[in-house]
């Protein structure tokens, strides 16, 4: 089976939906189909399926920014690729977002499967309602990651939805190799935060939970975005907080592998979890904020107890009181760890391949 992915952000840019993309293609590929990613691209392409279709410009979308392509010549490379690779299926990760998403759903050169990541408040889902309810129709099959992301997108593109979760590679974070301390020694524990430095990601929120317990830890943080001068500088004084920068996915993977406890404060505008789920699979207790997105990942499900401590979203109190509980209780740790594999297990991008490649072959 041939299949073309359209991923509508950077593909060299870390993000949700773009790590959606080429995870479901490496695992298409492991079981011998012809996967390609079709993305803009502002570097090195991160792994060879993918087809760069230009540069992205940033825009801001969801309280966050998203680097889009929207550009002519990215067009016209979307369209060309599309009409020389002859794909059986053509899979569009946000289908409605401008570039070339919009760009394959219009062309519309095979079956068309599109995946819907956003949650929360979509202004274009209000606005445009009737536009994205035309476009929508040329979809053989929606699916949307979670009942949030349904939720925003159904309204305005009624008809048949499946929801299927997001996917972790478990395997790639469970044998991932445990990064290497400066000086050698096991050190006090280690809290890790991975995101954007904005608002909605929660950082500065996480940083006064800090502030407030005396807990003898480091903080790898890790990423950058428009707080992070201030954050930084808020900060200054406090030496258990290191300062990473963006990293590479590979020295993130590791460096989950080591934390002793992996944070994720967001205060909304998240519709799945799946950096809790990476989180859990390379066995690393998780907090996060109790957000819908969130709880549907990581709270109890079926006859399973929660898989991570969940706190109000914006309760810096209650985040400083759990981080320094965990810190120092090794036996919840070990708890948290065991039930983190057992949830990421359930949300396997093998798992999740299999579904997707069911109804691939239902529509081809």
């Amino acid at each position: 089976m041939k299949i073309g992915l359209v991923c509508p952000y950077s593909i060299s840019i870390p993000g949700g939906v773009q790590g959606q993309a080429l995870g479901l293609a490496r695992a298409l590929r492991s079981r011998g189909h012809d996967a390609r990613v079709l993305a803009p691209c502002d570097g090195p392409p991160p792994d060879p399926c993918v087809i760069p279709l230009g540069s992205s410009v940033l825009n801001p979308s969801n309280g966050s920014i998203a680097p889009l392509a929207p550009d002519t010549p990215a067009q016209l490379r979307t369209i060309r690729t599309l009409w020389e690779e002859e794909f059986d299926v053509v899979h569009l990760h946000e289908p409605l977002c401008p570039g070339p998403s919009v760009t394959a759903l219009l062309l519309k050169t095979a079956p068309l499967v599109g995946t819907f990541h956003a949650a929360g408040r979509q202004p274009a889902y209000e606005h445009l309602g009737w536009l994205a309810h035309r476009f929508g129709r040329r979809l053989d099959r929606k699916v949307a990651v979670s009942q949030a992301a349904k939720d925003l997108a159904e309204p305005a593109l009624r008809g048949r939805w499946d929801v299927l979760f997001n996917g972790v590679e478990v395997e790639r974070f469970a044998t991932a190799e445990p990064w290497d301390r400066p000086s050698g020694t096991a050190g006090p524990p280690v809290v890790l935060f991975v995101g954007r430095h904005e608002e909605r990601k929660g950082l500065s929120v996480l940083l006064d939970a800090v502030g407030q317990t005396d807990a003898d830890l480091e903080v790898w943080v890790a990423g950058e975005g428009p707080e992070t001068d201030v954050l930084m500088d808020r900060t200054r004084h406090d030496d258990r907080i290191q300062w990473l920068g963006r990293i590479p996915d590979l020295e993130r993977d590791r460096r989950m592998a080591t934390a002793d406890v992996f944070v994720s404060p967001a205060l909304g505008g998240e519709s799945f979890g799946v950096i809790l789920l990476e989180a859990m699979a390379a066995g690393t207790p998780v907090v996060a904020s109790a957000i819908d997105g969130y709880v549907g990942v990581a709270g109890p499900l079926d006859s399973e107890p929660a898989a991570a401590v969940l706190v109000p979203p914006g309760d810096v109190a209650a985040l400083g009181a759990v981080i320094g509980e965990l810190v120092g209780d090794p036996a919840r740790c070990s708890e948290l760890v065991e039930a983190g594999r057992a949830r990421a297990a359930r949300f396997s991008m093998d798992e999740l391949t299999e579904r997707y490649l069911a109804m691939y072959a239902e529509l081809i």
